[in-house]
């Protein structure tokens, strides 16, 4: 029996000289691997839908726990914008991968949705590293190590915060400051805000370029402190950035 399961290719490799395996983000049964017959060939139906990135409706012979067969792939949305700007392809491309090593260690329902929220704001011309950091910070919670951005990590406070500090997990107050550095009041705020706000209810993003790199910095080095991970994507980003 065919199911129509809504999701997004995280990865793919040959199989054999016309077919491929995808992993595919499902809505309904997290990551799955999808055998896409003969969808090397130029002339076959499935060619452009067995790629990296393609968000749609997938109509599967479905088997759980084994390979499950693509007959067919409807695009929801087929990120053309994205495709097409080398900065936006490399902050998705990066959100992919992220995405691939978060869910390897949390099947949480809501990750889908914070990563199909984030691209289709890339898609609209957002941001992209505003709405990659959200994303970044909001799956530290599923990694098992969120920073401390509700009261002082070391004394609980709520008042006098003056800095944020990766060394000691998070927020910092004047009273516990000791060698960390001063951190602007405005980033401080917003880091809070990219934890709380819904991604795909964002509006518009005015955000100085200041508090922006204040915010990507700090998340770049908790990563490389707290999260084990290592993205090839994510040096390419960084490389990029200092190119645009």
């Amino acid at each position: 029996m065919i199911e129509k399961l809504e999701g997004i290719v995280l990865g793919e490799r040959d199989y054999g000289e016309t077919s491929k395996i995808l992993n595919v983000l499902t809505q309904k049964y997290g990551v799955i691997g999808i055998m896409s017959k003969g969808c090397k060939n130029i002339k076959s139906d499935l060619r452009v839908v067995s790629t990296k990135l393609t968000y749609g409706y997938f109509y599967v012979y479905y088997k759980e726990d084994k390979l499950s067969t693509l007959t067919n792939v409807d695009i929801i949305n087929s990120f053309k914008n994205i495709k097409s700007d080398i900065v936006k392809i490399s902050y998705a491309t990066f959100l992919t991968d992220l995405t691939a090593q978060v869910i390897k260690q949390n099947s949480d329902a809501e990750i889908y949705n914070i990563f199909i929220a984030s691209l289709i704001k890339l898609e609209n011309n957002f941001d992209a590293m505003v709405i990659t950091n959200i994303a970044e910070l909001k799956y530290l919670s599923y990694l098992g190590v969120m920073p401390i951005l509700d009261g002082c990590s070391i004394c609980g406070s709520t008042s006098n915060i003056v800095s944020l500090s990766c060394d000691k997990g998070g927020y910092v107050c004047q009273n516990c400051l000791q060698h960390e550095r001063l951190t602007s009041v405005k980033t401080i705020k917003m880091i809070r805000m990219f934890y709380y706000v819904d991604i795909s209810k964002i509006e518009k993003l005015d955000i100085s370029n200041e508090v922006k790199n204040e915010i990507n910095k700090f998340l770049d080095d908790y990563y490389d402190k707290y999260t084990g991970l290592y993205l090839k994507t994510k040096t390419f980003l960084n490389n990029l950035n200092k190119i645009c």
